[in-house]
């Protein structure tokens, strides 16, 4: 992370682990909501994968479709036990002698690790992509002329991704952009972005972002929870149910097909005295002390006190009554997500 110490410098963000932080960490989630903001993505590990087997290996892995990955695209995808479980969610696209892949950063040493594991015989070489690159978060209303404006690579579409001179950009949404640049590059990319106006951010107000397109990312408090429908991975295109067998792969299709699925994830909005965080369980009356959820992400709410993303029961979301930590615990409402949860046949 020393890449990103003279940067910070000058800002009031400061690197707190991997996560960058600030007093004025509530106004940076305001200025995600209004305005044009930067953030440095230290939250997120990078993994490198090259090689002549790295197409087959990361496919045989992976519960989306590596073999028909454009080279101009990018997708959600993820690894899983054999029991179906999310180990990691991640974003994948091609870097310029393989692929590269960005997930939590709390589970990137292991993940690494792990993946090397299944390595073998295979012609791929997996490594740390953070010693010779690193990622800017950029939003903005106006994103395709912002990224003209700092001349910088433009999408055509959401996760589609251009590069140029070893610079890659991966469009996420209408409004996000994720710049994967050579570290030694940092400074100047860093820099085109300031001098269009576009302001230093923290981690929280990416995560917002994250919130508001109800994009999970499983991390350390919620690995091994949860099949990939539950966080509704399969809606934003993190699974593909056509590709050959993945670990977990027949638990994953067997959600979809027979209908077992029973929870969902759901964005929930909490007041401010209810101090929530990620790993946090959730009651609803009618299952008593039963828990009928988890909150997968917490960040404070532009409009006073907080947003999430959770992992619900269905029937109980449907009641609408969700409390935090206990049936007595702070309430919790169910808001909107931008995409419909188009839910499979729920379990009779």
């Amino acid at each position: 992370m020393d890449h990103w110490t003279s940067l910070l410098a000058s800002t009031d963000l400061h690197l707190d682990g991997d996560i960058i932080t600030s007093a004025k960490a509530s106004a940076d989630v305001v200025r995600a909501r209004d305005g044009d903001i930067m953030v440095p993505l230290t939250h997120l590990g990078l993994i490198d994968a090259v090689g002549d087997d790295a197409t087959v290996f990361l496919h045989n892995l992976f519960s989306n479709d590596v073999k028909k990955l454009g080279r101009d695209a990018a997708h959600w995808t993820s690894f899983n036990s054999p029991k179906g479980r999310m180990l990691a969610s991640m974003l994948l696209w091609h870097g310029e002698a393989g692929y590269r892949l960005a997930l939590s950063a709390d589970l990137h040493p292991a993940m690494l690790k792990k993946l090397s594991m299944y390595v073998l015989r295979s012609k791929v070489k997996l490594s740390d992509g953070r010693s010779t690159r690193a990622l800017i978060g950029l939003s903005s209303m106006m994103l395709s002329e912002r990224l003209g404006a700092a001349r910088l690579p433009v999408p055509a579409a959401p996760l589609r991704t251009s590069t140029r001179d070893g610079l890659a950009v991966i469009r996420l949404d209408t409004r996000r952009a994720i710049i994967d640049v050579p570290v030694e590059r940092l400074a100047e990319v860093w820099g085109a972005l300031a001098a269009i106006d576009v302001a230093p951010a923290t981690t929280l107000a990416w995560q917002w972002l994250d919130v508001q397109a109800g994009i999970p990312m499983v991390t350390q408090q919620t690995q091994d929870d949860f099949v990939a429908q539950m966080l509704n991975y399969e809606l934003i295109g993190g699974v593909n149910f056509q590709k050959g067998c993945y670990p977990g792969q027949e638990i994953v299709a067997r959600t979809q097909y027979l209908g077992k699925l029973k929870k969902r994830m759901y964005r929930l909005t909490a007041p401010a005295s209810a101090t929530p965080a990620a790993g946090d369980e959730l009651y609803a009356p009618a299952f008593e002390n039963q828990s009928v959820g988890k909150l997968v992400t917490v960040v404070p709410s532009p409009n006073g006190g907080f947003e999430a993303l959770a992992v619900l029961q269905m029937q109980a979301a449907d009641a609408g009554e969700i409390h935090l930590r206990a049936t007595d615990g702070p309430k919790l409402r169910v808001a909107t997500l931008p995409y419909a949860l188009e839910v499979a046949p729920r379990e009779a």
